[in-house]
């Protein structure tokens, strides 16, 4: 069937949006939502159904968002790169690297104070302050090749980018709320923002965060202009995120985590908007449903990707070596699929974990920017083998988001005003590539073990 006789297969759908005007006046849109109906690479059918030109052939988008690992960690040789193989402690010593399995067992602070502590002023030399004898070198590692191949192999074909900074000082949970919002709180706190993984009053200890989480939850926040503490609410907030955008232009999204409830990584159920709303219905889980959906077709228009613990690349007791099978898995679901030619995916690491980076962080107040975390970019119109020197954080990602699906950049009103689009890690002049599987282990799951609390 031709594209236009597809279209004119639709009269009711056309008549529909003639007489209701869109989505105007807060009704339901009627059309297929991007990501699940007529491709936008089709321009006729952008303009027939009433939606404007768009910058690029993208009609999909999917954030795989790994956990605590930075550049000078992962990325060894990756040719022109900005990685180093030594490191300075705490004592004014020049340290060498030393290979540290992505299973080896042991986490390390990454709180907002552990921030502070490494970042020391700008030395980038306080990563061992603390930590006894015995674990001196903890910090100091990189992750064999053979452990991160797929890794390596993407940010060699494709491009990696070796000024992507976190947009948070601290740890994954604020990390979490920026990847969906560009921020780590709302109105009821301001100036203040989320700066810590959630707590017990009770008992003291971690705990999940969340609408959904117990009465005596709390997180810790920080005064972005003067670094003083601030009050410590229940984690549950409610601003506008991007899946609020995404709606209003009728773009399909999908949020896919580990477990249902609260939790550390499961930025939504923290949102009271989304937890209690309609919208909840787009967070799936398990995590590994994305792979169901790219083979049944219902791949979204945008699609934000949770892992496991056991595949994170969190450290810790249970730490595996499953990331990188994980990512590779998704990455050749999408390439082997007929989405490959409408999608670009981004792969980026929530923070530092603790572990070693060398370049210090472009520090804009007392809670932004972080530590680097290595980021991918993955799509037949990115760069080949090319190193991005542009400084990114996560509103790049948000700002490439609404600009792809024809949002105002920055209508977050957040950082995803002042970051880049991340258009310099693609080229749109040339025909899509075609893809080349990225060669990993079959990914297992093994026990789907929901180990997304951290370490305080």
């Amino acid at each position: 069937m031709s594209k236009i006789r597809a279209l004119l297969s639709w009269p009711i759908l056309v008549t529909s949006l003639a007489s209701c005007g869109g989505q105007s006046g807060g009704q339901p849109s009627l059309m297929p939502p991007i990501g699940e109906g007529i491709p936008r690479s089709m321009s006729f059918a952008r303009t027939y159904l009433g939606r404007a030109e768009l910058p690029t052939p993208i009609d999909h988008i999917v954030i795989i968002f790994q956990e605590n690992r930075t550049p000078d960690y992962l990325f060894q040789g990756v040719p022109g790169a900005d990685i180093a193989k030594t490191a300075k402690d705490s004592h004014g010593q020049v340290v060498a690297l030393h290979e540290v399995s992505l299973a080896a067992g042991y986490d390390l602070f990454h709180g907002h104070s552990s921030f502070v502590q490494d970042y020391d002023g700008g030395k980038m030399d306080g990563f061992d302050k603390g930590l006894p004898p015995r674990f001196y070198f903890r910090p100091f590692g990189y992750a064999p090749r053979s452990e991160v191949k797929p890794y390596y192999d993407m940010a060699t074909q494709y491009v990696f980018g070796d000024q992507m900074f976190q947009s948070n000082q601290g740890p994954s949970f604020p990390a979490h709320l920026y990847i969906i919002s560009g921020t780590a709180g709302d109105a009821s706190i301001r100036p203040y923002k989320v700066a810590a993984n959630p707590h017990d009053r009770l008992t003291g200890e971690s705990t999940k965060g969340g609408c959904d989480a117990v009465s005596t939850a709390f997180v810790d926040t920080v005064n972005p202009r003067n670094g003083s503490a601030g009050p410590a609410p229940f984690p549950c907030f409610n601003r506008r995120v991007l899946s609020d955008l995404l709606d209003e232009k009728g773009i399909s999204w999908r949020y896919y985590q580990n477990q249902p409830g609260p939790g550390t990584w499961h930025a939504f159920d923290a949102i009271r908007h989304v937890r209690f709303g309609p919208d909840y219905e787009n967070v799936v889980f398990l995590s590994t449903r994305i792979l169901k959906d790219i083979k049944q077709q219902r791949l979204a228009g945008l699609s934000w990707v949770i892992p496991s613990g056991s595949w994170s690349d969190h450290a810790g007791p249970a730490s595996t070596k499953r990331g990188p099978s994980w990512v590779a898995a998704i990455v050749n679901a999408v390439g082997e699929s007929r989405y490959w030619k409408t999608t670009a995916i981004f792969v980026t690491w929530d923070d530092w974990g603790g572990w070693y980076d060398h370049v210090k962080p472009p520090i804009l107040n007392h809670d932004e920017l972080g530590f680097r975390v290595p980021l991918l970019v993955i799509s037949p119109y990115a760069r080949h083998g090319y190193v991005s020197k542009v400084r990114h954080e996560f509103g790049s990602i948000l700002a490439f988001a609404e600009e792809t699906f024809g949002i105002p950049k920055g209508s977050l009103k957040s950082t995803d005003g002042r970051a880049d689009d991340l258009m310099d890690a693609f080229d749109f002049t040339k025909p899509p590539r075609v893809f080349k599987r990225i060669p990993a282990p079959k990914f297992d799951p093994g026990s789907n073990l929901d180990l997304d609390a951290e370490d305080p």
